[in-house]
């Protein structure tokens, strides 16, 4: 049985990927920071499928020492695949008027966590010459938009860890991989607008944006697929976007 590891699965495209996993046979390890929704996640899978086998663990993968000790009671000898999930856009400021504290939790989260998560289980891998590693980035890490700055910047960090990463591990056995999804509708912009859901329906007003089970079907093909192949790089779009900033809508 195969296992995969999941940061930021309490909603969002982490949470479908544990269901898409667990409904597959894989065993799911869940990290997030809300237990109360990672209980729930577990019940519902359970549920559907109550032989699924899945650990959950509440951390914060802006902890480094925490996101350690919670690897380090894992249920689970091994890991074939890490999906670095966890991550947040905080306000759309011009950058002059941001708020330093969105900033770091940008920057500590996006960034730091998804190293804090790779330094601990990673190794684990490269002892046994095999896993594969899922960062998933963004289109803003492609395309900057005006208030995207410091997402933006974190989600270009994303895209250049993914190369350094594939040029350290794939010598070593280990598959790096990224997923950029565009515009999808999940908590994303409620959390970007501090709760505000009038904006943050307005981003998605008369288009259809991407499901979070679009994305964790795209992750589990990218996961699923021969232990040759390397699906490296995939940006993921809905039909009716473009570009960061072009968007067709229908009034």
């Amino acid at each position: 049985m195969k296992t995969v590891w999941i940061t930021g699965a309490s909603s969002g495209f982490g949470a479908a990927s544990a269901r898409w996993f667990a409904q597959r046979g894989w065993q799911v390890g869940a990290w997030a920071r809300r237990l109360d929704r990672l209980e729930s996640l577990r019940r519902e899978i359970l549920e559907a499928n109550p032989k699924a086998s899945v650990w959950i663990d509440a951390v914060d993968v802006r902890d480094a020492a925490a996101v350690q000790s919670a690897w380090d009671r894992r249920p689970f000898e091994a890991v074939d695949v890490l999906v670095n999930n966890a991550g947040l856009a905080l306000g759309k400021e011009s950058v002059e008027e941001g708020l330093l504290e969105d900033w770091d939790e940008m920057i500590d989260t996006n960034i730091k966590g998804l190293l804090y998560a790779t330094r601990a289980i990673a190794p684990t891998m490269v002892a046994r010459g095999s896993g594969h590693i899922i960062n998933v980035g963004s289109l803003a890490g492609r395309e900057a938009y005006p208030g995207g700055n410091v997402y933006s910047a974190t989600k270009f960090a994303v895209d250049g860890l993914t190369e350094g990463m594939r040029l350290d591990l794939t010598p070593k056995g280990i598959k790096v991989s990224q997923i950029a999804p565009g515009m999808a509708k999940t908590a994303f912009s409620d959390v970007r607008f501090h709760g505000d859901l009038q904006k943050a329906e307005a981003v998605y007003r008369g288009m259809q944006p991407l499901s979070p089970e679009d994305v964790a079907e795209v992750i589990g093909y990218m996961a699923s697929a021969p232990a040759h192949v390397n699906l490296a790089d995939v940006l993921l779009m809905p039909a009716a976007q473009t570009s960061s900033t072009v968007v067709r809508r229908q009034e």
